[in-house]
């Protein structure tokens, strides 16, 4: 435990860094927004591009863990979603709340920590997380929302759903990869340069953005995020592991990669949701600040236990 503790410390140390500039304001929230814009639309981007690019469609893709790792994450989201049913939350603030419970910071967090922590054989079962995450659970939650609303769904529904899934640069960039890699197309040295350099400002910056942001962050509400803390950090990991490990049958070490993303912290994009839709942006505020504070330590239980009941073989 406290051999995998320090190796995570230098990572959330850099969100501490992060954090302690932005609530000093030596780092406003406008210089903050504008780092995020650079790592998810560049950095984070070139990174993933960099990976995909140097696998293979066949080698990443693994039927039982997508479906582990989507009926794992289904049972937490259900679970979340009729809690808030019994707390007499209307379906959007409910269905906010769900994505707390599941949505973790894979992109930002996950993939420079775990790639290192784990191997870089992670980046596979990663990107299937992750796509799992943007494909399913970031267009339900648009679904619900908006239908909530207009009562019913929609061509525009769907169109908005596309669109945003069109526009992602994390999807666009390993989608991009794989098609490169498909295709075995050759990476010209200096294009392989390119993305390596611009990739590698991915972690110290994502990291750092990630602290600032949190800086802006309120504790309101602690019961609640306490709850949704208590949702991502401890029952999402718990159910994807029964449903890879039980279940599924998964590869121990993906098994290991996927349980360890789903113990990550609410990621910061179901604040930007929240606040996009006006819908308890607040909550979600807290949910990530708890979370993220507390994910120092359990994250670190997490991937200790599974290292040390074999499971990455």
């Amino acid at each position: 435990m406290l051999a995998i503790f320090l190796k995570t410390l230098p990572f959330f140390a850099l969100i501490g860094v992060g954090y302690g500039a932005g609530r000093t304001r030596f780092f406003t929230a406008e210089a903050t927004a504008y780092l995020t814009k650079f790592v998810f639309y560049f950095a984070l981007s070139a990174m993933l591009f960099n990976f995909s690019a140097n696998l293979s469609l066949a080698e990443v893709w693994d039927t039982r863990l997508v479906l582990a790792y989507l009926c794992g994450t289904a049972v937490v989201y259900a679970i979340a979603t009729f809690v808030g049913y019994l707390r007499g939350l209307q379906l959007e603030v409910a269905a906010i709340e769900a994505q707390c419970a599941v949505i973790g910071n894979i992109g930002f967090l996950g993939v420079p920590m775990l790639t290192l922590l784990l191997g870089a054989q992670a980046i596979g079962p990663l990107m299937l997380a992750l796509a799992v995450d943007l494909i399913v659970f970031a267009s339900l939650i648009v679904i619900l929302i908006t239908g909530s609303r207009d009562g019913q769904m929609s061509v525009t529904i769907l169109r908005t759903v596309g669109l945003g899934l069109v526009k992602n640069p994390m999807i666009v960039a390993i989608t991009v990869g794989l098609l490169w890699s498909g295709f075995k197309i050759p990476i010209p040295a200096p294009l392989g340069e390119f993305v390596t350099l611009l990739g590698a400002a991915a972690t110290p910056c994502a990291l750092f953005a990630i602290g600032a942001s949190l800086a802006s962050k309120s504790a309101e509400r602690l019961s609640v995020a306490s709850w949704l803390g208590f949702c991502k950090l401890v029952l999402h990991p718990l159910f994807v592991a029964i449903a890879c490990l039980v279940v599924f049958n998964v590869d121990p070490y993906t098994a290991t990669v996927v349980i360890s993303a789903a113990a990550l912290p609410v990621a910061g994009n179901v604040y930007i949701l929240a606040q996009h839709y006006g819908v308890a942006p607040q909550r979600v505020s807290a949910a990530i600040l708890v979370s993220t504070a507390l994910s120092i330590v359990t994250v670190s239980l997490w991937i200790a236990w599974l290292m040390d009941t074999s499971l990455s073989g």
